[in-house]
């Protein structure tokens, strides 16, 4: 029966493969940037003299990039387990509020399906996933596209960097550089305004104060939760200033 209506237009049901098909397509730049990444990660790892195998299952457990920097420069510089342990927890703590930002255009999915794209969340993802559901064009399954696709590139590449480091004389192409470099670049992009470049100055002085005054590694993990501390209470007092006025 035809509806002539002039403002009806029918919806087109798309199928799954053309969703996963659009899920891939916006994947491929989260690709392009990741493995140069996961093969200097990969080359890191093994000049800290980590095995091909422990590289893999920590990229296919962890799967976050900045984790997994800090805990290769972490056993190369002798932190204990706890200390390791308590960094990477502290820098993944913001999985949970994309987890919870993402939940809302996933209302309704089974459990199975929410752990496996759970799995898959990162920054990068994060942002191209909320990107395509506020322009209500993008479905559970493109979502979970992007998320794996990427993965799948972060373990290929780190287990390639691991496999050809062996090749690399130490320090060759500025590698060492690239944690420094890559936490520069993560720092630089938030900030956003001089509330975000406060919150990183007072990150960097308790950082070095703890670690002159507090023996031990801690001052990673000390400085990460008292800026975020301080940050947070300050933010919160100047909305309710601003509430108030």
């Amino acid at each position: 029966m035809k509806n002539d209506n002039p403002q009806y237009q029918p919806v087109q049901d798309t199928s799954l493969q053309d969703k996963v098909r659009k899920g891939f397509g916006a994947a491929w730049p989260i690709c392009l940037g990741y493995f140069p990444i996961g093969l200097a990660l990969g080359v890191l790892a093994q000049q800290a003299e980590i095995p091909v195998w422990a590289v893999g299952m920590m990229s296919i457990l962890v799967f976050a990039g900045s984790a997994q920097f800090i805990c290769v420069a972490m056993l190369a510089s002798g932190a204990s387990v706890t200390s390791i342990i308590l960094t990477t927890f502290v820098v993944n703590l913001r999985h949970a509020l994309m987890s919870s930002a993402l939940a809302v255009h996933l209302q309704g999915v089974n459990r199975w399906f929410l752990s496996v794209f759970a799995y898959g969340i990162t920054d990068e993802s994060f942002a191209v996933n909320m990107t395509r559901f506020n322009n209500d064009d993008w479905s559970r399954w493109s979502a979970l596209s992007v998320n794996h696709l990427a993965n799948t590139v972060w373990i290929i590449s780190t287990i390639t960097g691991t496999v050809i480091g062996q090749f690399i004389p130490q320090g060759a192409f500025g590698i060492d550089y690239a944690l420094s470099a890559m936490f520069i670049c993560l720092l630089v992009y938030q900030l956003h305004s001089m509330f975000f470049v406060a919150t990183a100055c007072i990150a960097a002085a308790i950082a070095v104060a703890w670690y002159l005054l507090i023996p031990g590694d801690s001052y990673i993990v000390g400085a990460s939760m008292s800026a975020a501390t301080i940050g947070f209470l300050i933010k919160r007092r100047t909305r309710g200033s601003h509430a108030s006025s």
